[in-house]
Formats: structure tokens, sequence, C-alpha cells
């Protein structure tokens, strides 16, 4: 049975399909206007494993990931790599291209749906629309805005009460709005530019892609929301107003978020200038093992990533890929790795709210069992790869290049070994550590 944290109602709820055995996932996609970071990457990974876990419990997920692209921030970049906004398409393609390479590289399933946005405007325009003629948003010279007042239940996901919220940062006032906190659905350009609608010419607001794709793709409710922590307000909690303004019903029944990546204890962030490529990090270590980093760490935890940790985390990854690399996995049937008795163990963990730490934690408490047991190092094996996307492939080992000054030192350490002056012996052993070669004696 799987449990899942609900930040909607703040407990640990039980699992339960809205419709039968079918299972509505949606994850909220990049704005491609930069490289995807290391945050990107641990929401990706985690909700992906959500993903893998589901199909693994025997549902049918249909699950969509879009692309935000068409935004202010993609509008701001075009201009200042090309001097023209409207060049935002090939802005768009080339971090999309980049995005689905780190994607690959770290090994998420592609989702069922990757809709953009620029592709989904008539069912965009359709649902502001909906909203405009059931009297919950409003136009006024050629912008859409969402009315909240017209939506007590703001502030549900979030919790936060409507007549607390103030104009602050994320909310500028305009004397346009009924209320200042009212958002924008569709932003007014001019003749030409970007998208005819009934109310002129323009572009969708932020928010508004979101629910707008989740229920073209997806329906109308769906059974998991998720993303990161940063999107619960205000991008999730307008996505439930827009969707359950339109549709007079809950949006999603679970809403699930990942914590944030912090560089030294401060949020990673564009703005703060303290966040890291995927691709930077990929230059230093396997994709695989920045995956495993990840899943060693509780989602809903805060993640203070360091490469110290990486490093570290690399050895246990390496000591995993060696105990399981002569056991074949591709032969093992679902059925032996369900019945397999160290995967229930695993299972406890994973489906309580994604314990992925717990879950690997009784993998290295059976290392010794593993490689007693083969059916049961298989099945382990066959779900790490299937279910954690592991791909255990033993990592390249770097060979070392052995220089004269090496080979001076190897020789002199030997001299002190036959004259057993063990003390001139250990620190020559200690010299070539630090040199990054480690001497190991034996017998003969």
């Amino acid at each position: 049975m799987l449990k899942i944290t609900n930040t909607l109602t703040g407990k640990k709820e039980l699992f339960t399909p809205l419709e039968g055995n079918n299972v509505r996932l949606y994850v909220c996609g990049i704005t491609p206007y930069d490289y995807a970071h290391v945050g990107h990457g641990r929401v990706y990974v985690i909700f992906d494993v959500l993903y893998r876990l589901l199909n693994f419990l025997n549902y049918n997920v249909k699950y969509c990931r879009n692309f935000t692209d068409i935004d202010d921030k993609l509008l701001s970049k075009a201009v200042k790599e090309t001097g023209n906004e409207q060049d935002y398409k090939d802005v768009a393609q080339r971090y999309i291209t980049t995005f689905t390479h780190d994607m690959a590289q770290l090994n998420c399933t592609v989702p069922t749906y990757e809709p953009r946005v620029t592709d989904s405007i008539p069912a965009i325009i359709k649902f502001i629309k909906g909203l405009v003629d059931n009297g919950t948003a409003y136009v006024v010279d050629g912008d859409v805005y969402f009315h909240i007042p017209a939506f007590p239940a703001y502030g549900m996901l979030s919790k936060q009460k409507l007549d607390e919220l103030v104009v602050g940062a994320r909310v500028e006032a305009n004397d346009k709005k009924k209320n200042p906190l009212d958002f924008a659905l569709w932003k007014s350009e001019e003749e030409g530019q970007f998208w005819q609608s009934p109310w002129g010419w323009g572009r969708p607001g932020w928010h508004i892609e979101c629910s707008a794709l989740a229920a073209h793709y997806l329906g109308k409710h769906i059974d998991i929301h998720a993303g990161g922590m940063d999107l619960i307000f205000t991008h999730h909690e307008n996505e439930i107003a827009q969707s359950e303004g339109l549709f007079g019903a809950p949006f999603a029944r679970y809403w699930m978020h990942n914590a944030f990546v912090r560089i030294n204890k401060e949020k990673m962030s564009k703005s703060l200038g303290n966040f890291f490529t995927l691709r930077d990090v990929f230059t230093k270590f396997d994709p695989m093992v920045v995956r495993f980093y990840y899943l060693n760490h509780y989602y809903r935890s805060p993640l203070d990533f360091s490469f110290d940790d990486i490093e570290a985390v690399q050895k246990s990854y390496q000591k995993l890929c060696r105990v399981l690399q002569e056991y074949t996995a591709q032969d093992v049937d679902a059925a032996t790795v369900h019945e397999s008795v160290i995967v229930k163990k695993m299972l406890v963990f994973l489906c309580d709210d994604l314990n992925t730490p717990g879950m690997l934690g009784v993998v290295f408490e059976n290392l010794g069992e593993l490689q007693r047991t083969a059916h049961e190092a298989c099945s382990v094996k066959a779900f790490l790869q299937n279910v954690l996307g592991l791909s255990l492939q033993p990592l390249p080992v770097e060979e070392a290049i052995v220089t004269p000054e090496i080979k001076q030192l190897l020789a002199e350490r030997e001299t002190a070994r036959v004259a057993k002056d063990w003390t001139r012996a250990d620190v020559i052993r200690d010299q070539l550590k630090a040199l990054g070669f480690e001497v190991q004696d034996k017998k003969k």
C-alpha cells in the first residue's frame, strides 16, 4: 500500500486513485530559458521514481509534464541573446533539447505527454473563456484577470488566509485590477503580436497553462499533482483556483512537493547566483551517481548540495555496482521480483512516502545476503534498475599515470620494507596516498 504526504491536508495518506486502477499524474515542467540545474534534477528524478513505482504496483499511469515555452523570462532571454524577443522559439528549442538530454542522462522516463504551451493555445483560450463566461475572470483593456474573491477557498493549499494576503514581492499593484491579488490569465499585446483571442492579440499568463494542459491531456480531475515546494504559492494555489473555478470540483486529489536544494544553507536560485547546472555536475560525476545522490536524501527534506557529499556517495554506488555486476536482471520476471524477500523489505520504505534513504539502507544491510543468494541479487538488481532507475553499470576506472617520481618513491619504500624500516615505509605510503596512489602490500 502506497502512502504519500498530501500538501493539501498536511497529512500522510493512503493513496487511492479516483478511477479504478488508473492514475493521472501531472508534474510542472520547466520554462526553457536556461540550462537545467541540480534543483530541476531533484524534482524530476524524485517524481520519475514515483512514476516508476506506480507502474511497478500495476497502476495504469498517464504522466504529463509540460514545457512553458512562452513566458516573460523566456522573452527577456531572447532579447538578451539576440536582441529580438520574437526569437524566443529558437531559444526555447535550444534549452528544451539540452533539458531532454540531461533527463536522459539521469535515466528519467519520458512522460506520456510533454506538451508545449505554444502548441496548446486554443485549449488555453477555451479554458480562459470558460472562466470569463462564468464570472470568475474579467477583461480589462484586452487583459484577462482571475478574480480571487470569486473563489473563497483561495489559500487552501498554502494555508494562507485571503484577508491576510497583501500586495508583496510576487503580486504587483495594478489599477486595472478589481483586487490587487487578482492574477493575469491573458496578457494583451500589440496588434499582430503572438496569438489572436476573443480579447485581442496576446499571450497566456504563467499559471493558466498547467490548468489547461492538465485538463486537456488528463481530464478535469487528476490524481496527483507534483512539483517543487517553491510552486505551492502562488503557482499551484492559482492552478487550484483556475481549475476548480471552472469545473466546480476538486482539481487534484493529492499534492506532492519536494524540498529545496540548498547551497551553504541557502535556497538555490538563479537570482542568488548560487546554482550549478546539471551539465556542469556531469563533467565531474557520472549522471547515475548524481541520481543515486538524490535518492540518498528524503525528498521532503532540504538537500544541502555538496561535491564532497556526492564523492562520498559515489563510493557507495561503486560498491553496489561491484556486488551486483555478476548478476543478470533481464531474465527475472515481475512475479519473481515481487516475491523477493529483500524487495518486499525495500518496498515497505519506498511505499512509505518515497522513503528512498530507508529503502537504500535495506539494500546495504543485505549486501552479504545478495552475494550469497543469486535469485535475491537478481531480483534486487531488477528492482533498482526498473523502479529506482539506476543503471548499475560499473563506473569507468581512470588509469593513473605512474611518473618517474612515483616509481622512485615505490622503489624507496620497497627498500625500506626489505630493511624492515617500517616507519620509513609508512611515511612513503602516506606520501603516495597524498599523490592519489594507494599501496597494498601482498604476502609475496
